[in-house]
């Protein structure tokens, strides 16, 4: 086996290319630099791309979440069931409403939340459900809904990874009655900061829109560019959360090349599960026949009783050896915040803990090249060799 790689691999990296800066230029160039025509288009664009009425654009996924929860009556008394594998900002939104969240254990294979554990935790105070797509691969959302008709739940798809995923020929984030997006720097789809909201609902969508701009009346961002326009009415205690014209220009350049970009994830993914395939000290990532992943990130799984070590030193061996790695995600509810505030204790989610204890997030970008995933394989065997009992 060769040597290691000599310079440091970054763990993610954005492809950004001639048409993203000279899109960014443009719209630095126009009248327009915040929310403006380029971002009315790309909520345009993007709608049609997800199958939904509605795309409102914000700026960020966590915005999104907060806004659409705000938007369905989400508030003090209320419980939000969620995930503990996610980030904590699906978590935060929640408290940020005024509700509390509620965890339900995860399916160890899929990593995302167990649909069985979510009935148990349903209290006359449940009013929404928001199922997190991990990775890029869609949760079980007909069981979701399911149980969401059933107890007249509001149910918020959490769309950070799902860029791209599709649930039995349904794009995600067309599902529940409302989904965010993120457009975060390390995201298949890029507008550096950034997300969007998607519904089928129009009053929820005409809501979202004025919650997102200080509560001001719908169209207030154009007010400057039309004549005697100069009036407006603050309809609710809005926010600042509104998308940026120069974001939704990269936004659109980004949207036109999905498709390619998710060839070259393919082509790697197809590339570590060939050669990690046979290596009994991993796990794989789950897949599904009925869905179509993602691939907004590369988890692996170590199986802890076949090697000497624990996963992290294996992450510092990997970074001995110049590859860049995450984790994703340690559980919210060990987290002092939510441990300290709800009484969560590490073993309440048995499946997430043991989950967490075993996963690795190898990088998995488009812009790496051949030999960048070359070196990520001999790296990852090169430490088995090392460490397997």
């Amino acid at each position: 086996m060769s040597e290691k790689r000599r310079d440091f691999l970054p763990y993610a990296i954005p492809l950004i290319e001639e048409d993203d800066i000279e899109a960014v230029v443009s719209s630095l160039r126009s009248n327009w630099v915040t929310k403006g025509p380029k971002t009315v288009e790309f909520e345009q664009r993007f709608a049609a791309y997800a199958g939904t009425r509605h795309a409102i654009a914000v700026n960020s996924c966590t915005a999104g979440l907060h806004l659409a929860l705000l938007a369905a009556g989400i508030g003090p008394g209320d419980e939000v069931i969620t995930t503990p594998i996610t980030f904590a900002a699906t978590a935060n939104v929640i408290i940020h409403t005024g509700a509390k969240p509620v965890f339900a254990d995860i399916d160890p294979r899929t990593m995302n939340i167990d649909p069985e554990r979510i009935e148990e935790k349903i209290t006359p105070r449940t009013k929404a459900i928001v199922p997190v797509h991990v990775a890029g691969l869609c949760c079980e959302m007909d069981q979701i809904m399911a149980i969401a008709e059933k107890y007249s739940l509001f149910v918020l798809e959490d769309c950070a990874h799902a860029v791209y995923s599709r649930y039995k020929n349904r794009m995600a984030g067309s599902i529940g009655q409302a989904a965010a997006f993120s457009f975060y720097a390390t995201k298949n789809l890029v507008t550096g900061e950034g997300g969007m909201i998607t519904t089928d609902d129009d009053r929820l969508a005409d809501k979202i829109r004025i919650y997102s701009l200080h509560g001001m009346s719908r169209n207030a961002w154009n007010r400057y560019a039309t004549k005697n326009a100069w009036f407006y009415e603050v309809l609710y205690p809005g926010y600042k959360y509104n998308m940026t014209d120069i974001q939704a220009a990269l936004g659109m350049t980004q949207l036109s090349k999905l498709e390619r970009l998710q060839r070259r994830r393919e082509e790697i993914i197809a590339r570590y599960n060939e050669e990690f395939k046979a290596i009994p000290e991993l796990e794989l990532p789950a897949e599904s026949a009925d869905m179509l992943h993602s691939w907004h990130l590369y988890i692996i799984k170590l199986n802890l009783e076949r090697i000497s070590i624990d996963r992290a030193r294996f992450l510092e061996m990997l970074t001995e050896e110049n590859i860049g790695t995450s984790v994703h995600f340690i559980p919210v509810h060990i987290h002092p915040y939510y441990a300290e505030t709800f009484g969560c204790k590490p073993e309440d989610y048995p499946e997430a803990m043991k989950t967490y204890e075993r996963i690795i997030s190898l990088p998995l970008y488009p812009k790496m090249s051949d030999q960048d995933a070359g070196d990520v394989i001999r790296a990852v065997k090169r430490v088995i060799d090392q460490v397997r009992k």
